[in-house]
C-alpha cells in the first residue's frame, strides 16, 4: 500500500505531510477530493470485516494511524516462527539458488519487523554490518 501511495504522490495524505489547506481556500476542495480518493483506496484494499470499523474516518491520516495502530502491533509470535524456521532451514536436496531464495524470504520477513533508528553518527551504518554478518549464523 505505501509503495502504491507513493507512486501516485498521496504518501503524503496518510503521513499527515499533506496538511488540509485554511476553509473556503481555494485548495481546500482539491484536497478534499484526493483525501477522499486515498480513503477509498484504503477502504477497497481492506478485508471486508474491518470496513465497519474505518468507516467514518475522516481523513485518511487518521484511518492510516488507526490501522497502523491496530496491526502493527509487533509479532514475536512470527519472530520466532521465522528465527527457528531459519534455523532449521538446511539445503538438503535444494540447489543453491534455491536455498539462498528460500533463506532470503526469511531475511526479508525478518527485517520489516526490526527498523534501524535514523541516526546521524554512522552507528546505524555499523548496526547494518552486523546484521548482515549475523545472518551468516
Amino acid at each position: 500500500m505505501t509503495n502504491a501511495l507513493q507512486a501516485k504522490s498521496k504518501f503524503g495524505f496518510v503521513d499527515g505531510s499533506v496538511k488540509r489547506p485554511a476553509p473556503s481556500s481555494m485548495e481546500e476542495s482539491a484536497w478534499i477530493k484526493r483525501n477522499s480518493m486515498v480513503i477509498s483506496w484504503i477502504f477497497n484494499t481492506l478485508h471486508p470485516t474491518l470496513h465497519d470499523s474505518v468507516a467514518y474516518f475522516v481523513t485518511a491520516h487518521e484511518m492510516w494511524n488507526d490501522l497502523e495502530e491496530r496491526f502493527s502491533q509487533g509479532n514475536a509470535p512470527r519472530i520466532h516462527q521465522l528465527k527457528t524456521e531459519m534455523v532449521n532451514t538446511l539445503q538438503q536436496g535444494l540447489t543453491i539458488s534455491a536455498y539462498y531464495t528460500k533463506l532470503k524470504g526469511i531475511w526479508d520477513e525478518l527485517s520489516t519487523y526490526s527498523q534501524i533508528p535514523a541516526c546521524t553518527c554512522g552507528s546505524a551504518k555499523a548496526f547494518a554490518v552486523e546484521r548482515e554478518k549475523e545472518k551468516v549464523h
